[in-house]
């Protein structure tokens, strides 16, 4: 525990303040409708939106999840992460203008566009209390045990009054400031939130116990945690870290602000953008900043904290008021913040804060959107008035805010929670991705995938079954578990695609004049349509998307270009820095003149 000075509290205060003015000041024009409310009247700038999809997900969870990776299978661990890159360019140059054409107000109401008849209705329906409630309430407890942790270690506070003081701030002006409120208040916390996070790596780095960036990668305890490519002479490392999530999770498993296909709060941002161009611009800058420069601060906390705290009895020895079921390796971020002179903890904290807030702000807003438009207005009152409309999405965000914090409060560390979620979204992935393009996928499809994705995770993850296939004396490897549960459950929907009916003509039609999504897939719908003489073309440009996948791949070298040179620049390796740095320069080249040939076309 640590004593906050005067100047700490006045920091932590004034951010506060504004964060809960600027909330007060946009409620009025936030509630006047559910479009204002929860998507700001579709007029956002990219920059705006791209700053709060980083803010969002620069929660508190992160730093900790980031901690816990690095301390238990070295830099490299975070490929279990880094590979959705590719989930979010493939949004960026393929799907942010589909998304925007769509003029949807949720992710879900897409289902209603897309399929048709009552198994569209009731996969709107599931899917929005699924996602919207059972798996956002699940993230957010993992930001706010994050926030529980921070609080136990840095201020001695206990879980509840943490989450009481955490959660009141932040539902008060989400509720009261909807989208637009989120949103701009994301503008302040980014900047807050980056500050602390540099300041806070800077000054741990140069602590005596330290000695500085040299001193730190030399040392026993970190040098084998430094390398960002796992070990290729050892297969398991290899196959867990980076061929299983490069080859089959990136597009095979759903995850909050990294689904496949675009969805969640990034859609929300990419259908309140102004045009299709802001919705990518958005989409683009938010990679860059998440993926390549982001991680780099909380490495260098995680690397630093092996030194002092080399493991959990050294964290618990310093810590010893810190609850049992709450010990983790996450913790050590914490510890190492408590380190940090007055003035900085201020401003660290307050970022902490900002992180927490901004992170949960977004997803109750989204949350309480699906249950607004897609439960309440579709499935209960259809005559519902926009004022009711609204105050139900206050409602909702109390609400959500209560349950999620009841599970937080259950938890002990965010690798857990993460690994959970990644599991409970495998086989669903690839549906997201094929459903603008293969006019064969339809409602039951989807309804087949997420059934068994989550059964067969359930069974594997909570029954005997999982250590009769999985364990040590199991029938295949542990790294063999993703995997598993992806193949079985691709496997199922796809014999459910080609058992059920396809979707109508009538809404087929509809769904692409609306998108024009274009492709092969396609053609057997487009030559239908033009037999029965029924316009859905509406442009005789090439298809785009081939040109947005080569877009995707030059935005992975350049972005993970970035990655790597950053973290050969920290590490003091000039020449494979400037290698990188050549990398980085080339593809960015590259990618600017396939940009100019894509953008203005429609797909």
């Amino acid at each position: 525990m640590i004593d906050l000075s005067g100047l700490d509290i006045a920091i932590i205060a004034l951010l506060f303040i504004i964060i809960l003015g600027v909330g007060f000041y946009v409620g009025k024009s936030a509630g006047k409708n559910t479009t204002q409310y929860f998507l700001s009247g579709r007029s956002m700038p990219w920059w705006l939106l791209g700053l709060s999809m980083v803010a969002t997900t620069f929660s508190t969870d992160t730093p900790n999840l980031v901690t816990d990776i690095v301390r238990t299978n070295g830099v490299s661990g975070n490929w279990v992460w880094w590979a959705f890159l590719v989930t979010g360019l493939l949004t960026v140059f393929v799907y942010a203008k589909l998304w925007r054409k769509s003029e949807v107000k949720t992710d879900i109401e897409f289902y209603e566009l897309r399929y048709g008849g009552a198994p569209a209705r009731f996969l709107r329906g599931f899917r929005a209390i699924y996602l919207g409630i059972v798996f956002n309430v699940l993230a957010m407890a993992g930001v706010t045990l994050a926030a529980i942790k921070i609080g136990e270690v840095m201020l001695g506070l206990d879980p509840v009054t943490t989450v009481v003081v955490a959660g009141v701030i932040t539902v008060l002006f989400s509720a009261i400031g909807g989208f637009k409120g989120v949103v701009y208040t994301d503008f302040i916390l980014f900047f807050v939130a980056m500050a602390g996070a540099f300041g806070a790596a800077y000054y741990i780095v140069g602590m005596p116990e330290i000695g500085g960036l040299e001193a730190l990668i030399t040392h026993d305890n970190v040098k084998d945690k430094i390398n960002i490519l796992p070990d290729f002479n050892n297969t398991e490392m290899l196959i867990t870290l980076l061929i299983i999530p490069l080859a089959v999770q990136w597009w095979s498993s759903w995850y909050p602000g990294s689904e496949p296909g675009g969805g969640g709060y990034v859609a929300q941002r990419m259908l309140a953008a102004k045009d299709e161009n802001h919705a990518i611009g958005a989409t683009f800058f938010y990679n860059i900043m998440h993926y390549a420069l982001r991680p780099w601060p909380w490495i260098l906390v995680a690397l630093a904290s092996l030194i002092v705290f080399p493991d959990l009895a050294s964290i618990q020895e310093a810590f010893p008021n810190i609850s049992e079921d709450k010990l983790g390796q996450d913790l050590a971020y914490s510890a190492m913040l408590t380190m940090l002179p007055s003035g900085l903890l201020g401003l660290v904290l307050a970022s902490l804060s900002a992180a927490y807030m901004s992170t949960i702000s977004t997803h109750l807003n989204w949350g309480a959107s699906y249950v607004v438009n897609d439960v309440y207005a579709q499935q209960i009152k259809p005559e519902a008035t926009e004022k009711e409309l609204v105050a139900v999405g206050r409602i909702t965000t109390v609400i959500l805010m209560v349950v999620s914090a009841g599970i937080a409060l259950a938890l002990t560390n965010a690798l857990q929670l993460f690994n959970i979620i990644l599991m409970f979204g495998a086989g669903t992935g690839l549906i997201f991705i094929l459903r603008w393009f293969w006019w064969r996928i339809n409602a039951w499809t989807e309804i087949s995938a997420m059934l068994a994705s989550g059964i067969i995770s359930i069974l594997i993850e909570f029954t005997s079954l999982g250590e009769t296939l999985f364990g040590t004396s199991g029938m295949m490897p542990g790294y063999a578990k993703f995997p598993f549960v992806v193949f079985t459950s691709t496997l199922i929907w796809l014999v459910v695609t080609y058992l059920t009916k396809p979707e109508t003509k009538e809404t087929l039609y509809a769904f692409y004049k609306k998108t024009q999504p274009g492709g092969p897939g396609w053609k057997g719908i487009v030559t239908a349509a033009n037999q029965e003489g029924v316009t859905i073309v509406q442009h005789t440009e090439a298809w785009s998307v081939p040109m947005g996948i080569v877009a995707m791949l030059l935005g992975c070298v350049l972005i993970y270009g970035t990655l790597f040179t950053t973290g050969y620049f920290i590490y003091g390796q000039l020449t494979n820095a400037l290698i990188g740095l050549g990398f980085c320069f080339t593809s960015g080249a590259l990618l600017i003149a396939v940009w100019k040939k894509i953008k203005g076309k429609v797909l």
